[in-house]
């Protein structure tokens, strides 16, 4: 720990309860030696501590450096002072290389113990030697021992010790002024969720100033990346997905911490929460309309109903979190537009059709009922009237301008699969009406199968229909009732062949 190693006290060669006179004789000891150019050396230089190397600046600026009071007290909790026998005993052993030794005796007159006017001095040495460690156990420990210090009522003693015995100070800021400093020390070393492990030790309104001081960086971190991720979504909306999730994944662990941190219902986290939460759902935005508009091949939809999902988790405000249900809602109503769409045009035909089948059928019954003795009807001409009471080119020129191939690859990765049920019905009933050109047209509408077959069948009937019509015209030429049934069988006879030669041909 820096402070440690190169704490001022340290460099002038002095314990932090030098006295007046102890701490002018060194200084004209130091000056002495300086101008004679001997090599400034100190008993205190214990071994587990790093070199340092003396020069007279840099000494003189230790020296000013512990000339006010509050930086007397402030630098003295990061050094050893010799207040009790104890103490002086312990730092021998320091001074020998018997760190064991010395930490024996701290620990004997600390542990299990509250702090009193003869063991103060020990909590606070044994502290700075615990935080020079380089486990975490140690550093807690040595985190925990300074704090217990500074919040009882012997910390007067410690101040009056090290500083003016008129000196007066404020615990609590204090305690502020000691997490600051740790924090820098510590800072780097150890992740945010460990350092916070290291003062877990805290209560009351120095665990508050602590959270506070912790949620400082990750909040900062995520303002700029939410700053970042907008600059570069304006700049390029048909990124803006990706801008999006990249945006989730700076800022989750920052998020996380905080969370653990401050919780849901700190004003702080809320705010900061809201905001990253309205940033990502305005990248799924963003980046619908910039592909919607370019009739983009990408899944855009689902793509931006993630996004706003990830913003609805994190979002904790009434406001955010409504936005974000009402841009899911929108999406979802939005993500069945186009089966809607080619249900709804194909649905029209069929309607269509059916009400045309219907008028003739009226039309019949009224001429059976209307028809003398010896008049019979051409239910084969019947056939034909249904079969092309609808203009089929023109309905295929309908279904190829409302119905694109775009659209039918929507519809395939449509999840309400009962609409896509309904879409799939129509479309074999519109094939079952079409001719085998007008079929091959369309065919992108029927993704999930080979639409040859069906061609085959609609040749076949459409040859069918050819062969029973000449038939017919020669029972209107016989006018008998013998000449219709064979023009009948004639009729199934050729589609029966040509059902089969089709078969072969497309097989």
């Amino acid at each position: 720990m820096n402070i440690i190693h190169n704490n001022p006290y340290r460099i002038a060669g002095i314990l932090s309860s030098a006295t007046t006179r102890e701490f002018e004789r060194q200084k004209g000891r130091i000056k002495a030696y300086t101008k004679v150019g001997k090599e400034i050396k100190s008993d205190l230089d214990f071994q587990f501590l790093v070199n340092i190397s003396r020069t007279e600046d840099s000494v003189n600026k230790a020296f000013s450096k512990v000339q006010q009071n509050q930086e007397k007290v402030n630098y003295s909790l990061f050094w050893f002072l010799n207040v009790s026998p104890f103490d002086n005993t312990a730092i021998e052993y320091l001074k020998n290389g018997d760190k064991e030794k010395a930490v024996e005796i701290w620990e004997k007159v600390t542990s299990d113990k509250n702090i009193n006017s003869k063991n103060y001095s020990a909590f606070n040495n044994l502290g700075t030697y615990k935080l020079l460690s380089r486990y975490k156990t140690d550093i807690k420990a040595g985190i925990e021992a300074k704090i217990k210090l500074i919040e009882s009522d012997y910390f007067e003693n410690f101040v009056h010790t090290v500083a003016d015995k008129t000196y007066t100070i404020d615990n609590q800021k204090q305690s502020e002024i000691l997490i600051d400093e740790l924090l820098t020390q510590l800072k780097n070393r150890y992740s945010s969720s460990d350092t916070l492990e290291l003062f877990s030790g805290c209560k009351g309104d120095i665990k508050q100033y602590l959270f506070k001081k912790l949620a400082e960086e990750p909040l900062h971190k995520i303002e700029n990346q939410i700053k970042s991720c907008k600059k570069k979504r304006r700049a390029a909306n048909g990124d803006a997905y990706e801008f999006g999730l990249k945006l989730v994944t700076d800022c989750k662990d920052d998020l996380s911490f905080l969370n653990s941190l401050l919780g849901n219902v700190d004003i702080e986290y809320q705010a900061v929460a809201d905001k990253l939460a309205n940033e990502i759902m305005q990248c799924g935005i963003d980046y619908f309309n910039e592909s919607r508009e370019n009739n983009s091949n990408e899944n855009y939809l689902d793509q931006a109903q993630k996004l706003t999902k990830i913003a609805d988790r994190i979002a904790t405000g009434k406001l955010t979190k409504d936005k974000a249900k009402d841009c899911l809602a929108t999406l979802e109503e939005m993500k069945d537009q186009e089966v809607n769409k080619a249900v709804t045009l194909l649905s029209s035909i069929k309607l269509a059709y059916e009400k045309a089948i219907s008028e003739i059928d009226n039309q019949v019954s009224q001429m059976l009922m209307t028809m003398s003795y010896n008049q019979t009807i051409n239910y084969s001409k019947v056939d034909k009237m249904k079969a092309n009471c609808l203009d089929w080119s023109k309905v295929v020129e309908v279904l190829s301008n409302g119905i694109s191939a775009n659209d039918v690859a929507i519809i395939q990765n449509c999840s309400n699969q009962s609409k896509v049920l309904d879409y799939k019905n129509l479309v074999d009933f519109l094939f079952s009406k079409l001719g085998p050109i007008q079929i091959n047209k369309v065919k992108y509408l029927c993704y999930w199968k080979d639409v040859r077959a069906a061609q085959a069948k609609s040749t076949a009937k459409k040859i069918g229909r050819t062969a029973v019509d000449t038939a017919s015209s020669a029972n209107d030429a016989s006018g008998g009732c013998l000449g219709e049934i064979f023009s009948r069988i004639i009729g199934f006879a050729i589609i029966l062949f040509i059902i089969w030669l089709l078969s072969v041909i497309f097989d």
